[in-house]
């Protein structure tokens, strides 16, 4: 009976991974989509989203499950407990992806984002994929000082997401209010976007530690680039 739940624990944590990585991949193809005006790739990402959404509904029953049928106590529960959140902020981001796409179907066939700021939401929708690569990664490894670099990599997006937003209030914007506000939403996406990542990398600090990652935070190198993002 143990093995059998520790392996449904187990099976809680591949979903919470298999969840990081459609997200992650989600965000960079909405952004392509974006920059691109495809529609037909951001109705993949649209209709994708639901993938995600029954993710978190099969991770949330088993979690719900496992607290009946099990009461799990001291770190059983804290997996299960955070588990559940994990998936929340990973179905967030998922939505926020999936707002990005939407965004782009609503503009085509002309581009929402004008030319003088494709390279800066590029960098952004690069920049949230490789925090959630590095989220996913953090996940399976449970490695702390890992996670706890997320929280200085997003200093990153969010100096993007200023000057994303000094460029909008420059006086030479020539673009229209329409513009204005569409480029507003995408920098506001692709911010909370990953604020996500860090909460998940935040959790996983909770999970293996006990502690909060503000308690813990040491003086680590942000590295932004992951492999294989």
């Amino acid at each position: 009976m143990r093995d059998a739940y520790h392996e449904e624990l187990d099976s809680i944590g591949e979903g919470l991974v298999e969840m990081a990585r459609l997200v992650g991949s989600a965000i960079g193809r909405a952004t392509t989509a974006m920059l691109d005006s495809d529609l037909k790739l951001a109705e993949t990402v649209i209709a994708g989203d639901q993938k995600v959404d029954d993710l978190q509904h099969e991770l949330e029953a088993r979690a719900i499950a496992l607290l009946a049928r099990q009461q799990p106590v001291a770190t059983d529960l804290r997996i299960v407990v955070t588990s559940l959140r994990m998936s929340a902020d990973l179905e967030r981001s998922g939505d926020l992806a999936q707002h990005v796409a939407k965004l782009a179907r609503l503009r085509f066939p002309e581009r929402a984002v004008p030319h003088d700021l494709h390279a800066t939401i590029l960098e952004m929708g690069q920049l949230a994929q490789r925090l959630m690569a590095k989220a996913a990664e953090v996940i399976v490894t449970k490695d702390v000082d890992l996670a706890l670099q997320l929280e200085q990599d997003d200093d990153a997006m969010d100096t993007l997401h200023r000057a994303l937003f000094q460029h909008l209030m420059d006086d030479r914007w020539k673009h229209g209010i329409e513009t204005a506000v569409d480029v507003t939403l995408l920098g506001r996406y692709y911010e909370r976007f990953a604020d996500h990542a860090v909460s998940v990398a935040n959790r996983v600090v909770y999970l293996v530690t006990g502690e909060h990652a503000d308690e813990l935070q040491q003086d680590v190198q942000p590295v932004t680039g992951v492999e294989g993002a």
